[in-house]
């Protein structure tokens, strides 16, 4: 699990075609502190470590990415995949007694939304999404929203479309003071959200009825 405060902008270093695709991403972390198997959020997607090693500036990791995980997100897209030299969001696993600074995330990417707008409010800015339509209704105004891993307070909806302000520090601090308009990010949706919403679809004697 994750909070969806981003920690660290790691750099795609070299990707391989091997069944699964594999990455290499470089890091600011002493990788000796991180172990074998551990979990790390890469632009709101959940990976294992594979590999790691230490440079003199920081280290690296090695990830395998599934043909599911690459279809679900942004990491081929012809606008924002990953490539040599692109950066991207970096959080490490929620450890007991860490504050919960954003919300409950697990790294599991709903799908891609698209940037649409984005103008300046005094020093913050505002982006507005269009969310894949499957997607939407889990969106709610206040509610919380992961964006290539990074939490975020929903301002407005208006049918598939949704704003979020964004101010200097997580612009700073991330990757999302490069996003442009016609970008494609990766969204999840909030949990509680999705479990609201299969309740109030269930209807347990669905199945006498439908016999």
């Amino acid at each position: 699990m994750f909070t969806g405060i981003i920690t660290d902008k790691g750099r795609i270093e070299r990707l391989e075609d091997r069944g699964d695709l594999r990455a290499r991403i470089a890091c600011s972390w002493d990788m000796d502190e991180v172990a074998l198997g551990a979990s790390i959020c890469c632009d709101g997607v959940c990976l294992t470590v594979v590999d790691r090693g230490s440079t003199g500036t920081g280290g690296w990791f090695d990830v395998d990415i599934s043909a599911e995980t690459v279809a679900a997100t942004n990491i081929r897209s012809n606008r924002t995949g990953w490539v040599p030299g692109h950066r991207i969001n970096l959080e490490r696993a929620l450890r007991l007694g860490d504050e919960l600074g954003g919300h409950i995330v697990s790294g599991h990417v709903d799908g891609v939304a698209e940037v649409t707008a984005l103008r300046d409010e005094g020093d913050s800015t505002r982006f507005s999404f269009r969310a894949p339509s499957g997607l939407a209704r889990f969106i709610a105004p206040k509610g919380s929203v992961a964006l290539n891993g990074t939490s975020l307070t929903v301002n407005e909806v208006a049918g598939d479309t949704f704003g979020v302000n964004i101010i200097p520090h997580t612009k700073q601090e991330t990757t999302w003071g490069t996003v442009q308009v016609g970008d494609l990010v990766n969204l999840e949706i909030d949990t509680l959200a999705r479990y609201v919403a299969r309740l109030s679809d269930y209807r347990p004697d669905a199945g006498a009825a439908d016999a």
